[in-house]
């Protein structure tokens, strides 16, 4: 609208108004302002959003980056523990499978070993037999021809007695050996029969013929059941267990090693308890001169009461009961202990509070040692009375006064 223009209001026309023109100016201005100030508020919010998009995307790529690197770490963690379990299983297949080739070579060595043994074993055995065999038959002829009897031709029969006897009874030894039954008699009796039919050689090659017969056929009469009876020692004492002389000196010596070393270990053990033992006594006297200094009270009541009980020192049930009864508490109790700890706890609940710790109330005053009652200041009652500056009641409080009073005062005349 400019200056000339005529503004037509309710049918009238009206002239040029300075005043109205100014005020629209100032609407308009008004209403400019604001939509600018509206336009600039919401491309501040446009921009304000925009940034916060903005770095909510970036704090979301930045999770994003976190989680896509733990779960970088945890699968690369995972691959490692998985590793580690397969590398720990192939470990423990691979011992498995040497203790199981080792085993398997120490049993095929054992085996081995035992054939051998068995082997060599049985051919000491045949050896034994064959020996035993060949001494018969180098014997029995000499011994024949001792019992040689044209009108008692039986009597031949005699050194296969001898012999075969002897034979049978190491036989039966063997069986006895075997069944873990006493054999002892079996041996002696074959070794009775041996020595008999040596000596007949020896007699007789002696008288018939020359002394290297007789010697030669007498040996031969003792070494083959000799021979054949050590095979059969050799069995029993393996069958037994029983040590040969280097084991039993071994053995000797690992018994005399074993007990130097009981020995000191009963010594050393003597010299840890009489050390325990004078530390402890050492460590009770200190005790019981720091009772002494520190209690002297409790102390002097302890001695007396240990005495009265029959006690030669101060226990610790005794030193318990002479503190109950001095200070009326257990040892690690007492009424200045009591006091503090009170008075501790009540500067505490203070703190805890807001409240003034120190001295803010008549309880922690009072709780503390030495500490003096705060003083209250307790001013006299007086009636109330308004005085100059007080708070004035407003008009229509002091009218519904007058009339309360009024109503009273009209009650009271009633009456």
């Amino acid at each position: 609208m400019t200056a000339t223009s005529i503004e037509r209001l309710n049918g009238h026309d009206r002239g040029f108004d300075p005043v109205a023109m100014a005020e629209a100016e100032a609407i308009r201005t008004r209403a400019a302002a604001e939509a600018e100030a509206l336009c600039k508020e919401a491309e501040a919010k446009a921009e304000a959003e925009k940034i916060k998009a903005a770095e909510e995307a970036r704090k979301q790529k930045i999770a994003n980056d976190k989680a896509e690197a733990r779960a970088l770490e945890e699968q690369a963690a995972r691959a490692a523990r998985i590793a580690k379990l397969n590398r720990e299983r192939e470990e423990e297949e691979r011992a498995a499978r040497e203790a199981d080739e080792k085993a398997a070579a120490q049993e095929q060595a054992e085996a081995a070993k035992a054939a051998e043994v068995a082997a060599a074993e049985e051919q000491w055995r045949q050896y034994a037999l064959r020996f035993y065999a060949v001494c018969s038959i180098v014997a029995l002829p000499v011994q024949i021809a001792a019992f040689y009897n044209p009108n008692a031709l039986w009597l031949m029969a005699a050194p296969l007695m001898l012999e075969g006897g002897a034979w049978v009874v190491l036989k039966g030894a063997r069986a006895a050996a075997a069944d873990h039954r006493p054999h002892w008699h079996y041996r002696l009796i074959a070794w009775v029969l041996a020595f008999i039919a040596a000596s007949i050689n020896l007699w007789h090659g002696l008288h018939a013929f020359d002394p290297a017969t007789a010697i030669g056929t007498a040996f031969a009469s003792i070494a083959g059941p000799g021979v054949y009876d050590l095979h059969e020692h050799g069995q029993i004492r393996k069958r037994d267990g029983a040590l040969t002389r280097k084991q039993r000196k071994a053995q000797a010596k690992a018994d005399r090693a074993e007990a130097a070393r009981k020995a000191a270990e009963e010594k050393r053990r003597a010299a840890e308890k009489e050390a325990a033992e004078r530390a402890a006594a050492e460590a009770a006297e200190k005790l019981a001169q720091a009772r002494a200094k520190e209690f002297p009270k409790v102390w002097q009541h302890a001695l007396r009461l240990a005495a009265a009980l029959g006690e030669t020192t101060v226990t610790e049930a005794v030193w318990k009961r002479a503190h109950r009864d001095v200070e009326g508490a257990d040892p690690s109790e007492s009424a200045e202990i009591i006091r503090l700890r009170n008075a501790a706890e009540a500067r505490v609940e203070a703190a805890r509070q807001k409240r003034p710790v120190n001295g803010s109330s008549q309880q922690v005053a009072s709780q503390v040692p030495g500490a003096k009652k705060p003083r209250v200041y307790n001013p006299p009652a007086r009636r109330g009375k308004r005085t100059k500056g007080d708070v004035k009641y407003a008009p229509a409080a002091r009218r519904q006064a007058a009339i309360t009073a009024k109503q009273t005062a009209a009650k009271k005349d009633a009456k």
